[in-house]
């Protein structure tokens, strides 16, 4: 079945999504330890990116090796009210060309917590497909909403991402495909599918 441009797909259940981050070793450890993310050493001022699919947070990091700021792997399960309340106060970051004047685009976007992009979704080689994937960059109040409300669970899968990695080297495509999480469409409302530029 062919995948829309832009759609949302993540593994979810009815109360939470999965979304992805790379981390360093310390930031990592600290999340795990605490459940959520604390500053230090998560700066709470910096724009944080969330990502849904497994592959496009794997070509991001390189498998986790690209460097040590992203070498531990972390699936975040946070509440499905938090992520949509995170696209709801969104803003488009091809939007911009829609503006003519600046100063009323800078101003929208200052006042707008979210940034979404989307990007070519990735293959089990981390080739660009056709459809998109959805970035989510948190920044001001959606920060604190993340790390202190939406976050219910943290778990590791750093491991998963060495031995995906590992069979793919050695050309164990359908072994690494019974591996990977599987990732549905996430339902949106009309409103959410209108603002997103779904299609």
């Amino acid at each position: 079945m062919e995948i829309p441009t832009r759609q949302i797909r993540a593994v979810y259940d009815d109360k939470t999504i999965r979304v992805y981050q790379a981390y360093s070793d310390a930031i990592a450890d600290s999340a795990l330890e605490h459940g959520t993310f604390k500053s230090p050493p998560f700066k709470m001022e910096r724009m944080t990116w969330i990502k849904p699919s497994f592959l496009w947070m794997m070509y991001r990091s390189g498998w986790g090796k690209k460097d040590s700021g992203q070498n531990r792997i972390l699936a975040i399960d946070i509440s499905r009210e938090g992520f949509e309340w995170a696209l709801e106060h969104s803003l488009l970051s091809h939007e911009a060309k829609n503006y003519t004047d600046k100063e009323e685009w800078l101003k929208i976007k200052k006042a707008t917590p979210v940034r979404i992009q989307w990007d070519p979704e990735r293959d089990l080689h981390l080739q660009p497909l056709e459809h998109r994937a959805i970035q989510i960059g948190l920044t001001n109040e959606a920060v604190p909403l993340y790390v202190n409300k939406w976050v219910q669970n943290i778990t590791e899968v750093t491991e998963l991402a060495e031995e995906a990695h590992s069979l793919i080297e050695k050309n164990s495509l359908e072994a690494v495909k019974r591996l990977l999480p599987i990732e549905t469409e996430y339902p949106l409302n009309t409103k959410l599918t209108t603002k997103l530029n779904t299609t």
